[in-house]
């Protein structure tokens, strides 16, 4: 089956220079480059990198264009990958590298600092996608991380499921654009007024941009989702939901006893829902956003509660996915020691074992 083409070099805007002398390096890989090149020592090497986690694989053409472009001599390097948004299993390598140690020694870091991170945030990403199935999921999380991240951090998002991501940087590898509702910024700024602000918003924003209200500035979700349902009518995608985890909503006082009440509740949403379609408008969907995680939306879902979409923040970013790189020797000998540097013979009967190339470089290819 083809493989859908890896991302262009270009397209991550590296710092070529600054990687390839090691100013982003573990210090011991740089002098040990100088060392061999001093010696004139060109040892020719297999590097396998492999993750401990079970996991969703991101960042392995963010890490391919690292050694394309700020290896020393990259046609003397044969690299093969697996891709992103693979499945992998502890252990299993994910990308091998064979070539003369001294072209890449300094690149470890890097390449193993892109793994981790992308991998980290589409795996958790792809767990709350596969949690709301088939409901819709939107990447939230820009505001708990430095902004520098966010490129790579929505290709994995992206890669992993998540139909939208809410800032430009983070759809720029893809060639989107970020996506959003009426913020409690834009209702602060018209006094409060959810509904006049949601009006000027239908009023001066492009008419293709889906309309969707934060509904809990007051408190009142029900209330003011009718309000602005009434105000808007079709030109109203949706409302959000986004009540604080230290507030109980107006609408969910009256039903307090047998559930915690703060933040976002299925009887909240319920509560929504059946506002909006007792008022016939159905057509209005309803997001739902605030300390969403894997199980909570796994909650929601066994329990039926009418989400149409989940807005996924902070959750993302937790969790441990290292990767880590066994190097073993192709040839004792050295380029510079009149050695030739040879592509070793490497196992491929069991993937699962450090190691090991990947088991089907037909299939996860070379690059």
């Amino acid at each position: 089956m083809p493989r859908k083409p890896r991302l262009d070099p270009s397209i991550f805007h590296l710092p070529v220079e600054r990687m390839r002398e090691g100013y982003y390096s573990d210090k011991y890989f740089v002098r040990t480059r100088e060392l061999l090149l001093k010696d004139k020592h060109r040892p020719c090497v297999t590097m396998q990198v492999f993750g401990k986690a079970h996991a969703f694989l991101g960042g392995i053409d963010e890490a391919i264009a690292i050694l394309k472009l700020c290896s020393m001599e990259w046609p003397e390097l044969e690299v093969r990958a697996l891709y992103d948004g693979d499945e992998i299993e502890p252990w299993e390598t994910v990308l091998l590298i064979e070539g003369p140690y001294d072209a890449f020694a300094p690149l470890e870091t890097l390449y193993l600092g892109v793994l981790a991170r992308r991998t980290k945030v589409g795996t958790n990403t792809r767990r709350v996608v596969e949690a709301a199935s088939p409901k819709q999921v939107m990447f939230f999380p820009a505001r708990h991380d430095h902004w520098l991240v966010q490129t790579g951090d929505g290709y994995a998002a992206h890669i992993a499921g998540a139909i939208g991501v809410s800032t430009d940087a983070q759809a720029s590898w893809w060639g989107s654009e970020g996506v959003g509702t009426v913020p409690h910024a834009l209702i602060a700024a018209y006094g409060g007024d959810t509904v006049l602000a949601s009006q000027k918003f239908a009023d001066l924003s492009d008419p293709g941009v889906r309309l969707i209200t934060l509904v809990d500035f007051d408190n009142d979700c029900v209330g003011t989702s009718l309000k602005v349902a009434r105000a808007l009518g079709r030109r109203l995608w949706g409302v959000r939901i986004d009540t604080s985890e230290t507030l109980v909503d107006k609408s969910v006082v009256p039903q307090m006893g047998t559930f915690k009440p703060t933040g976002v509740t299925p009887q909240l949403v319920w509560n929504v829902r059946r506002a909006l379609d007792k008022e016939g408008f159905q057509h209005v969907k309803i997001v739902v956003s605030g300390g969403f995680t894997v199980e909570k939306i796994r909650s929601f879902e066994e329990e039926g509660v009418p989400v149409d979409m989940y807005g996924v923040g902070s959750s993302l970013f937790q969790g441990r996915f290292d990767f880590t790189a066994t190097v073993g020797a192709s040839r004792i000998g050295g380029l510079g020691r009149g050695a030739a540097c040879c592509a070793p013979t490497v196992s491929e009967t069991d993937h699962t074992t450090p190691g090991t190339a990947p088991s089907d470089p037909a299939d996860k290819s070379a690059y």
